[in-house]
């Protein structure tokens, strides 16, 4: 019943339709996380690529080139050769459709609904790289790796490079006519797009790179690209071959050319698209074999790697030159574009470098586990304890018990400025810590000792002031450090000084 054309084009209109309301649907759900988010645009993408093959499909339909949809309509209007009969064409009709439900009598009406529902409920495969943090950061790596081994690129660190790599119009001109630096940008703008394919598929980069294309047209057409603003626009590198080609003329022999100098020579040979190495003797016979002999006569292995042979007329293909540039000019402004787009991501990813660059691998490694469990607890967190008796949390952030709570006297908090503002909660915790190290430190530091008279004292203040009144008796009552300065052992035995340092000596505590 389906095989019909026009039936084929009421169903193709129901699924775009279908798609359209499922999209709708989606949207409307706000995602938790950036991992929703992304699963989400992954969605909506495959469903508009379904409307997408179903309309190029509807659109051939209509265009009807085989006439098969025209025929069609004729034969339901009743038209056939010998004349118009609607009757007829009618009865036809009928008889083949009984005749279909007549073998297949169990045929029922497929509700494609639910099948389309599920639609929403798929997470695409997604495939990032650990660096990329599922598509939070950028992963290059392998491009930085590729640039600092390079002769157009420079030893400097990855963070560094995350702020030059959008600029390749900074990088000098001659050092961007080899294969090498072609085949950087062609990875590079690859990687790019395919980052940008998976963090944002609703992008249309297609008509992006035709918006970026045209402009790009104009501005090259009127030499005004960042980085090519110059007349070799017009026939490659014209302009540097002219002004690094010499006058063989006058140069008569091989040491002549030897004077002129290695960088001199070296800028010479490759105007010419010859090997720049070897030593300046190797040079000067190079460049010298040039004067007698035309460019496309001479051997192969004089030529640089990557470079074409002069052709025949003994001129270099400038057209072809000019091509070469004009695209490796292209992909620079493509790269510039992306990297626009991509701006906040570059910053997130340099600022994630440079924290991954002060932490140890332990922080790191509880980083990514901590990225990688899902937050499933958050309804949980964000219930009010019950807490009616203003119990103090424990260590699992609940309330602790209520018979601790009568023991201890936890309820009660005691701070002491002598110890640095340190909390003690409870009593028996605040009489116990006069005798602890951390009072015992705090009282040396103030160049006070640390005696029965200071009990209860936690104030700087009323303890300086105490101190200040016991020196003014000292005439009478002489403070004696050996008799009255306390210390405590490990079991919290107390003993003055003079006790206690004679049994550390004997090695009894």
């Amino acid at each position: 019943m389906s095989s019909t054309l026009l039936e084929l084009t009421r169903a193709a209109h129901e699924d775009v339709e279908r798609f359209e309301r499922l999209i709708v649907k989606d949207l409307q759900n706000e995602p938790a996380s950036n991992k929703d988010r992304l699963a989400q645009s992954h969605r909506v993408r495959h469903m508009i690529d379904q409307i997408t093959s179903t309309t190029h499909k509807l659109v051939d339909i209509y265009e009807d080139k085989d006439n098969a949809r025209k025929d069609e309509i004729a034969a339901l209007g009743g038209q056939t050769a010998t004349g118009t009969n609607v009757f007829s064409a009618f009865y036809d009709r009928l008889k083949e459709i009984r005749e279909y439900h007549r073998r297949h009598p169990s045929a029922r009406v497929l509700d494609t609904t639910d099948e389309l529902e599920q639609l929403l409920e798929e997470e695409p495969q997604i495939e990032f790289s650990g660096e990329e943090a599922y598509g939070r950061y950028l992963d290059l790596h392998e491009l930085y790796n590729d640039y600092i081994n390079s002769k157009f690129g420079k030893k400097i660190d990855y963070t560094a490079y995350l702020d030059v790599f959008s600029q390749p119009q900074h990088i000098p001109r001659k050092l961007k006519m080899t294969r090498q630096y072609k085949d950087y940008l062609s990875k590079m703008t690859e990687y790019l797009v395919y980052f940008l394919e998976r963090t944002e598929p609703l992008q249309d980069l297609d008509r992006l790179f035709l918006k970026v294309t045209a402009e790009f047209e104009e501005q090259w057409a009127d030499g005004k690209v960042d980085g090519w603003k110059d007349e070799a626009q017009e026939n490659g590198h014209a302009t540097d071959k002219n002004t690094s080609e010499l006058d063989l003329e006058y140069y008569s022999t091989v040491n002549d050319l030897v004077i002129i100098g290695p960088e001199r020579l070296k800028e010479a040979l490759g105007a010419l698209g010859l090997k720049t190495g070897g030593t300046v003797q190797q040079r000067a016979e190079r460049l010298f074999l040039t004067k007698h002999t035309p460019l496309e006569k001479l051997d192969k292995k004089h030529f640089a790697k990557g470079v074409r042979r002069p052709e025949q007329n003994g001129t270099v293909t400038a057209q072809h030159q000019n091509d070469d540039l004009k695209q490796i000019a292209l992909m620079e402004v493509k790269i510039e574009k992306l990297c626009e787009i991509l701006s906040e991501k570059i910053e997130r990813t340099k600022e994630n470098v440079e924290k991954k660059q002060a932490q140890i691998y332990e922080e790191i490694d509880a980083e990514r586990e901590d990225e990688e469990v899902p937050d499933i607890e958050s309804d949980d967190e964000d219930q009010q304890i019950y807490n009616p008796l203003k119990l103090p949390m424990g260590w699992d952030g609940k309330p602790i018990p209520y018979w601790l709570y009568k023991l201890h006297g936890l309820g009660q908090e005691f701070k002491c400025e002598i110890c640095g503002n340190y909390s003690y909660w409870g009593r028996r915790a605040y009489e116990r810590h006069f005798k602890e190290f951390r009072h015992q430190y705090g009282m040396r530091r103030l160049g006070i000792p640390n005696t029965k008279n200071f009990n209860e004292i936690t104030s700087i203040e009323e303890a300086q002031q105490l101190w200040e009144r016991i020196k003014e008796k000292q005439g009478v009552n002489k403070w004696r450090p050996d008799l009255e300065e306390e210390y405590e052992d490990r079991e919290g035995n107390i003993y003055n000084k003079k006790t206690y340092t004679d049994l550390q000596r004997q090695g009894l505590i």
